[in-house]
C-alpha cells in the first residue's frame, strides 16, 4: 500500500528522486522493476539504487538493472526453496506453519484454547446438519439468532461448509492443504496431490469427536450424490435430478414465470454458468405440462403417477431439442418428442380477453403497439389482423396489416398508410390521428377481399371499399404460380425430407461431440 502510495505521489509530481537501498528491495520480479523504472522515467522521476550504485536516468542504467534484477529474481527464488524446505520439515515434525485462524479456537502461546461460546456454534452447526438439516437452513437460524462470524459478518454457506469438512475440530491437524506454487506471482492453490500432507493427531483439544466428524463427511458425499434432492429447503419433484443432458452432464432444473402467464419449464443447469462456452449444444426449454403428458404416455397410463415414474424410470436424456430419451429400469430406452408449446398453452381465452380489453382501453396500448392492434378483425376466420414491415431497396419501409392466419385465408392486406387514409376519411378528419382513433373506434372488421367496416363506440358503423394499389412490375400468372407451387413440392419428396432430417440429426451429433473435445 505505501509503495502505491509513493507511485500515486510521483504521478502527483510530488517526488523527484527516489532513493532505493538495493534492487531486491525495490522488486524482486524483473519484469515488475522495468516496468515501474520506465513509467516513472517517462514521469521525470529517477530512481538511485545504492548498493548496486545504478541510476535509472543514465544510459547504461536499464540494461544493468535487467542484469542485476535476473540475479535478485533467481535470489528471492533461491532463498523461498530454502525457507519452503524448511516450513516443510516442521510440518513433518508435526508443527504447523504459524498461527492460524480458526473459529472456536484461539492461540495461548504454541497451544490453540478452545474458546466457548464458539466452540457451541460449531457444535450447533454440526447437530443441525445431522439432523437433516441443510446449511441454508443452518445460516437462517444464524441470522435470526443475531450469530456473527469472529469478524461480525453474517454466517453464509461457505463459512458453513468449511466448518463442517475442517478435520481440525477433531482434535487433530492436515498440514500443507495448501501451498504457494510460485514465488515471484505469490499464487496460493489448494493441495490436490500434487504435495505430501501431513494427519497429526492429539495436537490440541477437540470440539467434535473423530466419528462424528467421519460419518458427516460420509453424509456430504452421499447428499452429493444426490444433488438438489438432498436439500430439504428446495422445493423438488419427481423429475429432479431425472432430466440429464448428455454433453455437458448436467441436470435440467424446474423455472418457472409469471410476467405472460403462469407456464412451468425445464432448462439445462448450464443455463445458469455465465461464461463464453459453458453452456450446451442442446438449446430450448421443456414445457413442464407436456413432459407429465409424454411421461403418461411412455409409461402407459390413464393419469401421471409419480411413483410408478420413480420405479420404472431410471433418467431421461435430451438428445436433441424436443426430443427425449426414456432410460428405464429394466434397461429398455424409449424416444419422444416433446414439442414446446408452452407460449401458445399460457394464452387461454381467458387471457386473450383480458390483454384484448387492456388494449382497447386509451393509454393502455404496450410502448411502440400500432392505434390498429388488435382493433382489426378478419371476419372470414375471426382472427385479428396483425402487422408486417418490409424493407425497400431505397432504404423505406412499407407497413401492411394482414390476417393471422393470412395463409389459410382470402383476406387482402392492408397497406397502413393507405388504411389511415381511410380513417381519417371516416373520422372526418384532415390528417390522421392516432388518439382520436383510439377514442372513437371500438373495431375494424374486414367483410370481403374490399369491404370494411368501421364500427365507433357510440354504435354508429361506416363502411368502406377497400382498393388494394397496383403491384409495381408484372404479377404471376396463375400457370405461373401453380407450376412454382408443384416444382417446390417436387424438390421436397418424401426421401429429400429424410436426408435433411439425417442431415440435421448429424450436424447437431458433431456439434455436441466438438463441444466435449473442447471441454
Amino acid at each position: 500500500d505505501e509503495f502505491k502510495r509513493m507511485l500515486a505521489d510521483c504521478e502527483a509530481g510530488k517526488i523527484d528522486i527516489i532513493l532505493t537501498k538495493s534492487i531486491s528491495r525495490f522488486a524482486r520480479n524483473t519484469v515488475d522493476l522495468l516496468e515501474t523504472v520506465r513509467h516513472l522515467k517517462d514521469l521525470g522521476v529517477e530512481v538511485r539504487f545504492e548498493k548496486e550504485r545504478i541510476r535509472s536516468m543514465d544510459g547504461d542504467g536499464e540494461l544493468m538493472l535487467t542484469i542485476l534484477a535476473s540475479f535478485a529474481q533467481e535470489e528471492s527464488r533461491s532463498i523461498s526453496d530454502n525457507v519452503k524446505w524448511g516450513i516443510r520439515k516442521r510440518m513433518q515434525n508435526g508443527i504447523p506453519n504459524g498461527h492460524f485462524r480458526i473459529y472456536g479456537y484461539r492461540w495461548e502461546g504454541d497451544e490453540l484454547v478452545i474458546v466457548p461460546e464458539e466452540a457451541e456454534v460449531v457444535k450447533r452447526i454440526f447437530r443441525n446438519f445431522l439432523d437433516g438439516k441443510s446449511r441454508l437452513e443452518t445460516e437462517r437460524e444464524l441470522a435470526d439468532e443475531g450469530i456473527t462470524t469472529r469478524d461480525g459478518c453474517r454466517w453464509g454457506d461457505s463459512n458453513i461448509k468449511v466448518v463442517l469438512t475442517n478435520v481440525t475440530y477433531t482434535g487433530n491437524l492436515l498440514l500443507q492443504k495448501e501451498f504457494i506454487s510460485d514465488p515471484i506471482s505469490k499464487q496460493r492453490k489448494k493441495n490436490r496431490g500434487e504435495l505430501p500432507q501431513y494427519y497429526v493427531e492429539d495436537t490440541h483439544p477437540a470440539i467434535i469427536d473423530k466419528a462424528t466428524f467421519d460419518f458427516v463427511q460420509e453424509e456430504m458425499a452421499r447428499r452429493r450424490e444426490l444433488g438438489a434432492l438432498a436439500n430439504k429447503s428446495l422445493n423438488t419433484s419427481c423429475f429432479t435430478g431425472k432430466i440429464k443432458c448428455p454433453y455437458c452432464g448436467q441436470s435440467y432444473m424446474h423455472n418457472k414465470r409469471t410476467d405472460r402467464g403462469y407456464m412451468e419449464f425445464w432448462n439445462c443447469g448450464s443455463k445458469k454458468k455465465k461464461k463464453k462456452g459453458a453452456g450446451c449444444p442442446v438449446g430450448g426449454t421443456i414445457n413442464h405440462k407436456n413432459m407429465v403428458k409424454v411421461c403418461t404416455e411412455v409409461l402407459g397410463l390413464d393419469e401421471f403417477d409419480e411413483a410408478i415414474f420413480l420405479e420404472k424410470v431410471n433418467h431421461i436424456d435430451v438428445s436433441e431439442r424436443y426430443t427425449l430419451e426414456f432410460h428405464m429400469t429394466d434397461g429398455r430406452v424409449i424416444t419422444k418428442d416433446c414439442p414446446n408449446t408452452g407460449h401458445r398453452d399460457c394464452w387461454t381465452p381467458e387471457r386473450r380477453a383480458e390483454v384484448s380489453a387492456k388494449r382497447r382501453k386509451n393509454g393502455t396500448n404496450p410502448i411502440g403497439a400500432s392505434c390498429f392492434t388488435g382493433r382489426i378483425k378478419c371476419v372470414s376466420c375471426g382472427c385479428n389482423f396483425r402487422k408486417a414491415t418490409r424493407n425497400c431497396k431505397d432504404g423505406s419501409k412499407v407497413s401492411h396489416w394482414r390476417c393471422a392466419e393470412h395463409n389459410g385465408c382470402d383476406a387482402p392486406s392492408l397497406r397502413e398508410d393507405l388504411l389511415e387514409q381511410m380513417a381519417a376519411e371516416v373520422l372526418g378528419l384532415d390528417a390522421f390521428d392516432a388518439a382520436v382513433f383510439r377514442e372513437q373506434i371500438d373495431r375494424v372488421e374486414v367483410l370481403s377481399s374490399s369491404d370494411l367496416c368501421f364500427y365507433f363506440k357510440d354504435g354508429r358503423t361506416a363502411s368502406r371499399e377497400w382498393v388494394p394499389p397496383e403491384r409495381v412490375g408484372r404479377p404471376w400468372t396463375e400457370e405461373q404460380r401453380t407450376k412454382f407451387k408443384e416444382s417446390i413440392k417436387g424438390a421436397y419428396t418424401s426421401e429429400r425430407r429424410r436426408q435433411m432430417s439425417e442431415h440435421m440429426k448429424q450436424l447437431r451429433k458433431e456439434r455436441g461431440d466438438k463441444w466435449r473435445r473442447e471441454k
